[in-house]
């Protein structure tokens, strides 16, 4: 009985968070598109309670009818996601993407620019050699080198450790995670914000026949003096699934809408991602390895070489909203509107 009214408060406040953070994410959205006709409010409405099960799930509904001015069958609102999409076509095999050790056992791939792990006290190098911290503290401080720490289990930015000479901060790091080289980005990233390396996030998906493929596709970077994307700040710019040509607009973490980078004034409309294919392909071939974790958002940039480096893969909830908002609906076919029925929380 205890066990129930714990779930229950759980199920309350998981819900309710997300309530708000999707009216506040319509209110900037309205701020530049107007008010939402009410008819598409109530179709949100209608299909959340018809369909998925409960209206409960509007709200993330409301903010995708905003954003393209009309109501889309096979949207999937975020707190869905959570619910019902998370621990049934990821489960614990989707939490094996927070666990940054097991990165080049998995893929066995130079895509990542891992360069050593820290795992339950042990250091390691990316074959798995073991190797003291100082060793490690030494090579790192070494020449004009720059490595960039990642702790296992962290998002939004949170737990990120620059490691260079003028940032010697190895005595940092107590978690478990992985340090990586720190990428040197191709010019065209360079031209958009000097900063900070920009990630653009490829959401891949396996249907029930095995097939891999690419849903989503957002471009994010950060502002002007961010060392690293953050997510309390970082700009958000659709890109296309074909041709990788940005969108015209991007989107503050707010929802709202600019036609150019606020810092830099630089213009997103018609500039094309370099090497785009080429990363859509290199993630589409790894999703391949791990085909039990069936949506994946990859960050990926491609360095100054014009090479593909993925900085990590997200198997546990993979941000969909800003791609069902802005490309969607991005995972139809996967029968996910019904899991409410089939595996009831």
């Amino acid at each position: 009985m205890k066990r129930k009214v714990v779930d229950n408060l759980l199920f309350q406040r998981y819900h309710y968070k997300h309530r708000q953070t999707a009216l506040a994410a319509l209110k900037g959205v309205e701020a530049a598109e107007g008010p939402t006709a009410k008819h598409l409010l109530k179709r949100a409405d209608e299909y959340a309670a018809d369909v998925l099960g409960w209206k409960g799930y509007a709200p993330w509904l409301y903010v995708y009818s905003a954003m393209c001015k009309e109501f889309k069958e096979g949207w999937i609102p975020d707190n869905y996601y959570g619910q019902y999409v998370v621990p049934w076509l990821k489960g614990h095999y989707g939490q094996i993407a927070d666990c940054k050790a097991l990165t080049h056992r998995l893929f066995a791939s130079d895509l990542f620019p891992d360069a050593y792990y820290h795992a339950n006290s042990l250091w390691f190098s990316s074959d798995y050699t073991l190797t003291s911290p100082e060793e490690i503290e030494e090579k790192i401080y070494r020449g004009d080198q720059r490595f960039v720490f990642k702790g296992d289990f962290s998002e939004r930015g949170k737990s990120i450790v620059i490691l260079d000479n003028k940032n010697k901060n190895f005595h940092k790091i107590t978690t478990n995670g992985v340090i990586q080289h720190y990428i040197e980005k191709h010019p065209f990233f360079d031209a958009i914000v000097a900063d900070s390396v920009p990630t653009f996030r490829l959401t891949t998906a396996v249907d029930a026949q095995g097939q891999v493929s690419l849903r989503g596709s957002v471009l994010r970077v950060g502002r002007k003096g961010d060392s690293h994307l953050k997510a309390s700040s970082n700009l958000r710019i659709g890109v296309d699934l074909q041709t990788g040509a940005l969108r015209e607009h991007c989107y503050t973490p707010d929802w709202h809408k600019l036609d150019r980078h606020p810092d830099t004034g630089f213009v997103f409309k018609g500039q094309i991602i370099p090497e785009f294919q080429k990363c859509v392909q290199a993630v589409l071939e790894l999703h391949k390895k791990v085909p039990f974790t069936r949506i994946i958002g990859w960050d990926v940039i491609v360095d100054r070489h014009g090479d593909v480096k993925v900085m990590e893969w997200n198997g546990q909830h993979n941000d969909i909203k800003f791609s069902e908002a802005t490309q969607g609906p991005i995972l139809t076919g996967l029968g996910l509107e019904t899991l409410w029925k089939t595996h009831p929380a």
